[in-house]
Parts: C-alpha cells; sequence; structure tokens
C-alpha cells in the first residue's frame, strides 16, 4: 500500500486479489485511486479445489492481467500456478521472510518452497536473507520495505496528547507492534519486560496486535501479575502516534524479513531492540541493538536497560534512506516498465 499510494498511477495501476472473502481495511482506499479489490477463496487445503476453479473462471474473466505480484511466501505457489496454467506471462514471487512459521500448513508451505521457483518468473524480496531463504540459487531483485517516513517523525505534541489518551503520566513506556502469532515470540516479550520491572519500577509495555496466541499472552502476563503493567491494544489505525508515547521498541521474533514495524520504529528515533534473527539489513540508526535470541531473560532486560538513551527525539530528521517511500517508489516503478516491455 505504501508503494501504490506513491507510484505514478497514470503508468501503473495496481489491482488486488485477496484470500478473504470480505472487505478489510484498504479496500475503499484502493478503489479511490482507482483499483480494484476481487475475493478469492480462503487458501485452506479443504479449499483448494475451489480455488483453482475460482482462478480459472477468474482468468478466463479478465484476460487484461498479464502481470501477477504475489506476496504470500511459500504460499504464493498456489495463486502463482494458477497464473501459470491459465496463461499469464510475467509471475512474481516476492518473498517477505527467513523462515515459515510453524502452524498446521508448515509442511505444505516447506513443500510450496521447493517449487516456487518452477511456477514463478521473476523473483523479489524485502532483503538479501528473506530472497536467499525462498530462492535458493536463484537471482532476485531487492524492493526495500519502505515507507512514508513524514507520518513517524517526532512529535512532542502528538507524545503527550496520546500518552494522555493511554492514561500514562511519567512511566518508561516500552513498545511492541507485530501479530501475536508464534514468529513474534510473544512469551519471551513477556520474560523479558517481567525482568526489566526488577530493574526498572515504572514501566509500562504496549502490546499492539491480534492473532491467535492473543489469550494464551495475556494468561501468560496474569500469571506473572503483570496486569497493571501491560497494556494490549489489539488493532490499531494510529500506530504511527503510539510510537511517539513509547520509549523503546522491543521485537524479540524467532524470524523476520525486514519487519516494516522496525523501519517505522528507528524514523521514530525510538532505541529499537531486535533479535539476531531480524536480518541486520533493517538497521540505519545507531541506537539500533540486535541482541541474541538465546540469551536469558535477564540477560535482555540489562542489555535494555544499559542501551536505553531517554535524550531528545526532537530535530533529528533522517535523510536520504533507502526505507523511504519517496526515495524508494521508484525503484519498483522502473521494474514493472521494464517487465512490461517483455509482452
Amino acid at each position: 500500500m505504501n508503494y501504490y499510494r506513491h507510484i505514478d498511477r497514470s503508468e501503473i495501476q495496481f489491482d488486488f486479489l485477496t484470500h478473504r472473502p470480505e472487505k478489510d481495511d484498504y479496500d475503499d482506499e484502493i478503489i479511490s485511486l482507482g483499483g480494484k479489490v476481487y475475493y478469492a477463496p480462503r487458501l485452506y487445503p479443504q479449499n483448494y479445489i475451489s480455488y483453482f476453479l475460482f482462478m480459472k473462471k477468474f482468468f478466463k474473466e479478465h484476460p487484461e492481467y498479464k502481470i501477477m505480484h504475489s506476496h504470500i511466501d511459500p504460499m504464493s505457489y498456489l495463486p502463482l500456478k494458477a497464473g501459470m496454467k491459465n496463461g499469464v506471462p510475467i509471475r512474481i514471487a516476492h518473498s517477505h521472510n527467513t523462515s515459515i512459521d510453524k502452524d498446521m500448513k508448515y509442511w505444505l508451505k516447506m513443500y510450496y518452497r521447493e517449487r516456487i521457483t518452477g511456477v514463478a518468473t521473476d523473483f523479489l524480496a524485502c532483503g538479501d536473507e528473506a530472497g536467499k531463504f525462498l530462492f535458493k540459487g536463484k537471482d532476485f531483485k531487492v524492493i526495500p520495505n519502505a515507507i512514508d517516513k513524514s507520518a513517524f517523525i517526532f512529535d512532542n505534541e502528538v507524545r503527550k496528547e496520546k500518552r494522555k489518551m493511554l492514561g500514562i503520566t511519567d512511566e518508561v513506556v516500552f513498545g511492541h507492534i507485530g501479530r501475536l502469532s508464534y514468529q513474534k515470540n510473544h512469551r519471551f516479550l513477556i520474560e523479558i519486560f517481567s525482568e526489566i520491572t526488577k530493574l526498572m519500577n515504572n514501566v509500562i509495555l504496549l502490546v499492539i496486535g491480534v492473532g491467535e496466541k492473543e489469550q494464551e499472552i495475556k494468561q501468560l502476563v496474569h500469571e506473572k501479575g503483570l496486569d497493571a503493567r501491560v497494556k494490549f491494544l489489539g488493532k490499531r489505525t494510529d500506530v504511527n502516534e503510539l510510537y511517539q508515547a513509547m520509549d523503546a521498541f522491543v521485537m524479540p521474533s524467532f524470524f523476520e524479513g525486514v519487519p516494516v514495524v522496525g523501519v517505522e520504529a528507528q524514523f521514530s528515533k525510538l532505541p529499537c531492540f531486535f533479535s539476531d534473527r531480524v536480518p541486520k539489513e533493517v538497521a540505519f540508526c545507531e541506537n539500533t541493538y540486535f541482541i541474541p535470541l538465546d540469551a536469558a531473560a535477564d540477560e535482555w532486560a540489562k542489555i535494555i536497560t544499559e542501551k536505553m538513551n531517554l535524550t531528545s527525539r526532537e530535530n533529528n530528521v533522517i535523510q536520504d534512506n533507502k526505507y523511504d517511500i519517496e526515495e524508494s517508489y521508484i525503484t519498483l516503478q522502473n521494474y514493472y516498465l521494464d517487465l512490461a516491455q517483455r509482452l
């Protein structure tokens, strides 16, 4: 969406096919920008027959689509295979991760990972490690996970207002943004925060996101007696403002591609603490740190509290950065225009 908002839509138009039967957050905005949204069956194994029948009918009704660009990691095998079977000449697989979530589809995803290069014609990745993971032995192009940095630049008035709204006064605020899933390692996040409370008295943790692990993590917070210190904020549309309310960003993920939230947090000039499973190519600020995931929670807490820099975040705008959409959208735009020459 960041690229779609900035790309020259007189030259290139995005239409979206999503694997859910209902409207979602961006649909109205997409339509307002001239795009179309289509709703395919969910990619559950029990739906595969109906999915491929849907895709066959879709491509028969829409022969105008000559380029597909799929962003669902190993699962991109399925739409790209459907595109190949139905004559779509250019089929882009885009890698956004460096591992596979250990959910019910884990073994299927492993199978698709081995075969994705047989159904895609072109290969993109959010970072070098993500490309090497999904496209073993293949050449790929890196397209950064760029954002509109202007929405994230520190604003002290926004900070005051947002903290007031959250009932926060002088507390030191740690933040995490991400789906409550295995990948993001929220159990360890809570363990780390529990250790931080032993080193600092006046602290709050903001957990932003929803997911299948939500109740499990809330129960862990309760068991550790942290209910008053951990705020679960759910799914939010004001994330850019919530960064302003934080004093540090913590992300102990099991794996990542190049996390957009890590980019956003750095543009907000937050000290960031990532696990060493997060690719170092995300870092562009000096107060960004990588901590071994096998380090104990109390060691994480010690490093975080020692490295935190609570000096002013004002008047410190980052310039000329590949993660700035104003710098990077032209890369994807030119890539598409080059692909069109093959048609």
